[in-house]
């Protein structure tokens, strides 16, 4: 009889604790669930932002390979004009020391001509 009284007593005094614990577990489910569907949702979101930056991502690769085709295309025209230039210029000397050779062969015949 006296177990009997003391099972008694302690299922009185352990009935709050599996009143709480219960309602602690309940609480708990609550919460799993609600940070499942926010992780579901915030995945879709996160996913929407990945593939969103991945395709501005592809579109900048596009205008980098772009722009380096550019780049080249202006480099080997660049070396064209530079050739070009060095070119005209080694002509314009030329030209300019056949001036001045035409201009002393003038002045030596002008000073025959006032010799004689």
């Amino acid at each position: 009889m006296v177990e009997s009284v003391k099972v008694n007593e302690l299922e009185v005094t352990l009935k709050p604790f599996y009143r709480r614990a219960s309602e602690a577990e309940e609480r708990l489910s609550r919460l799993e669930a609600a940070i499942n569907s926010r992780k579901d949702t915030e995945s879709g979101e996160q996913l929407k932002v990945v593939n969103d930056l991945q395709s501005k991502l592809e579109v900048a690769n596009a205008e980098l390979i772009s722009e380096k085709r550019k780049a080249q295309v202006l480099a080997a025209e660049n070396e064209k004009l530079q050739y070009r230039i060095i070119h005209l210029l080694r002509s314009l000397k030329n030209a300019d020391l056949k001036l001045e050779q035409v201009k002393a062969q003038e002045q030596l015949e002008s000073l025959k001509l006032r010799d004689s």
